[in-house]
């Protein structure tokens, strides 16, 4: 039997004809669940729905609504008022239904639509037993309407998937604040780059949606890529492909963190977003690098004056040339994790600004690793740190301050970049990182030693950074395998 009706509450005898039939009321009585007839009505109170009986405002113009039997009433009025009564019984549940009072509400109800200009109240009502055999019910302006509805409400019944449609009545923006006070396994960097991004793109234009259920078609949050992509002059964020891409994560994991309590499925999943353009990376060569460090280590102020870290951008900018550590790991290198004798450095902090303040923390994927040290490297590193205690950081600027990758790009590497004179549009301080995997490809290293190296969490993203770099490798591959196949053939013979 379905567990889904539509009833239409301005015709009287199909609504209690349905009512009738929906709850298997037989002509001598209640069909319980142990399938014994009940012969009378219970004595006790009876119990009205307010989700059928006359709750929806529309349904209650009269401001009163359906009166249910108590014990206080006389035996002819509660007689009286359960001849008109339709009752049904499905499993712990009772309901009683009021087709009279309901007709007469939406008819008085749409007067008074009508005398004020007001579109007709809903006439359709779909009402339905939830998972704990609570009794729903929506109400819709046309049969159509409701009869998609039902549709709707058994399938998501049937494929185990259905949610109260009152948990999704819930604006996005008081989920998204919640999804992320409960984000305690995000880096704090990461958790301020989610705030920023649903302060400033997602919550000026999903914030206010007034109810989760408004998602379920899923055509205005997959129309959010093209509205995060269009420029501020048209109404759009104005972001970029990448930025673009991190904030419709981030929309999706709000409502993905929704499912299935308040809804029953992402409706972002699925959408399409801005396609992120193949950008080419810059690698320098040994000659390029060499003259960049040398430069950087020279540098002077407008007064003549050696620059903040000019004392230390050489040995510096070498570390990350030729270690692929990242520029906030390198600052945040301190003494005793530089190990000169088996050269290794070991990574396990970094540091991270939020709101213009300084943190120290975890590195980015929250494991510590090892990195090699070329050998020509120690010689500088032993006498830059040779009068710093245990704790001290190994690069800091002339007044023992932490450096800030800001003002380090603007002040020491972009004017090393142009001193150098190298050719080299748009190079950034990581792109030294990328210039460490290529030089250590070169050299022979495999795709896990890269990996450890640069600290990726897998191979595969090692693969799709620097995939490119590997097909030089393949001709020496081939070369090998025809000088092979010669020698054989000449045994052979």
């Amino acid at each position: 039997m379905s567990r889904v009706w539509v009833y239409d509450l301005n015709n009287t005898k199909k609504y209690q004809a349905a009512v009738r039939r929906a709850k298997n009321v037989s002509a001598h009585g209640i069909l319980p669940t142990g399938g014994e007839p009940l012969t009378q009505f219970p004595q006790s109170p009876l119990v009205m729905d307010p989700s059928l009986v006359a709750r929806h405002p529309q349904h209650r113009a009269d401001g009163r609504g359906a009166k249910s039997s108590t014990e206080g009433e006389s035996g002819q009025g509660r007689s009286r008022r359960c001849r008109s009564l339709e009752v049904g019984l499905l499993g712990p549940l009772l309901v009683v239904l009021q087709g009279n009072s309901l007709s007469r509400c939406w008819r008085k109800a749409l007067s008074v639509h009508k005398k004020a200009g007001r579109k007709s109240p809903a006439r359709w009502q779909v009402t339905w037993y939830d998972d704990s055999r609570n009794v729903k019910s929506e109400v819709a302006l046309t049969k159509v309407q409701a009869e998609d509805r039902r549709t709707q409400i058994e399938r998501t019944l049937q494929e185990g998937i259905y949610t109260d449609p009152a948990a999704a009545r819930v604006r996005f923006a008081e989920m998204a604040d919640k999804w992320l006070d409960i984000r305690y396994d995000l880096h704090p960097s990461t958790w301020w780059k989610y705030r920023g991004l649903l302060d400033n793109h997602v919550l000026p234009r999903w914030g206010r949606v007034a109810s989760l259920q408004n998602a379920q078609g899923g055509r205005g949050h997959r129309s959010l890529g093209r509205h995060l992509i269009k420029p501020r002059t048209a109404g759009g964020s104005g972001l970029g492909p990448s930025q673009a891409r991190h904030a419709y994560r981030v929309l999706a994991m709000v409502l993905e963190w929704c499912v299935p309590n308040r809804i029953p499925r992402n409706p972002a999943r699925g959408a399409t977003v801005p396609i992120l353009p193949e950008y080419e990376h810059v690698y320098l060569t040994y000659e390029q690098v060499e003259a960049l460090a040398e430069t950087s280590g020279q540098l002077r102020t407008k007064y003549n004056q050696p620059t903040a870290c000019a004392h230390i951008n050489r040995v510096f900018i070498l570390v990350l040339a030729y270690t692929g550590i990242r520029w906030s790991e390198a600052a945040a290198l301190r003494v005793r994790r530089v190990d000169l004798a088996h050269r290794r450095i070991r990574i396990a902090s970094t540091f991270y600004e939020i709101n213009g303040r300084l943190h120290e923390g975890l590195p980015k994927n929250g494991k510590p690793r090892s990195v090699p040290i070329p050998e020509f490297l120690c010689p500088d590193l032993e006498a830059l740190i040779a009068d710093d205690g245990k704790d001290d950081l190994v690069f800091t600027t002339r007044r023992d301050l932490p450096m800030r990758v800001n003002n380090w790009r603007n002040r020491e590497f972009t004017p090393a970049i142009t001193a150098a004179d190298l050719d080299v549009p748009g190079f950034t301080p990581h792109g030294l990182r990328h210039t460490a995997a290529s030089l250590a490809i070169a050299a022979g290293a495999d795709i896990k030693i890269i990996q450890t190296m640069l600290g990726h969490e897998t191979a595969a993203m090692t693969l799709d950074i620097y995939g490119p770099l590997f097909p030089d490798r393949l001709d020496e591959v081939a070369t090998a395998l025809d000088r092979n196949r010669q020698r054989a053939l000449q045994n052979a013979a």
